[in-house]
């Protein structure tokens, strides 16, 4: 390993003898691939609420999940993008985009692979650059928008699990990577995504009982998945 990706906020794992890091951002690096993949950003989740008439959230969301996607592609120097579906919190919330967050997003699309995969928030085709598929195999990794029983070397999203901890008598709640040997289940990238706890049914009985829960932050720290 480099000093370069020694110094990177992650933890390293192996996934059907591939090498990828959980960075502490929430996104998932393949080093040997130059890749990186970042599910459920949600892009316009502030404009959807108020144009449904619900409460309203700050309106910087947008501006702040590309901040970070920014800094990762920097600190990684990837040259492939997955945005792992909900990559917008819906059809309309993509075309509402300022122009300056357009012009954004095509520029860190520039000299670079892009694939937005579907999602059940986005399933249509967005007005930016780039290629997308319903899944993206690149074996012997497969990457979709929501976890299929059975299957392994799958990446997916869709469920923003997190995972709650106590520590020095007070619970700490993250959103988190459910690892086990067959699949990752990412935690959403977006700003305001809010998240489903990892001893929830539906992740309870989709990861393996040895499963690892790497919780994001500063220091990503992987725990035993609570259940």
């Amino acid at each position: 390993m480099t000093r370069e990706e020694r110094s990177m906020n992650g933890y390293d794992f192996t996934l059907a003898g591939q090498r990828l890091v959980a960075l502490g951002s929430g996104a998932l690096y393949w080093p040997s691939k130059a890749l990186i993949c970042v599910s459920d950003l949600h892009l316009g989740k502030s404009e959807r609420r108020a144009r449904r008439g619900e409460a309203p959230l700050p309106p910087y969301e947008t501006r702040d999940t590309l901040t970070r996607l920014e800094a990762d592609l920097n600190k990684t120097g990837a040259t492939t993008v997955i945005c792992l579906g909900d990559s917008f919190d819906d059809d309309a919330a993509a075309r509402g985009l300022s122009e300056d967050d357009k012009l954004w997003i095509i520029a860190l699309q520039a000299g670079r692979r892009w694939v937005w995969i579907e999602g059940n928030h986005d399933p249509g085709p967005v007005e930016l650059g780039g290629a997308h598929l319903a899944e993206l195999p690149l074996p012997p990794l497969v990457f979709r928008h929501i976890a299929q029983p059975g299957h392994s070397g799958e990446v997916s999203g869709h469920y923003h699990p997190k995972a709650t901890i106590r520590a020095r008598g007070r619970a700490i709640t993250r959103p988190a990577f459910l690892i086990d040997g067959d699949k990752v289940v990412m935690p959403a990238y977006g700003t305001y995504t809010g998240g489903l706890h990892s001893h929830n049914a539906a992740l309870a009985g989709l990861m393996r009982s040895e499963a690892l829960a790497v919780m994001t932050g500063p220091m990503p720290h992987p725990v035993p998945m609570p259940r």
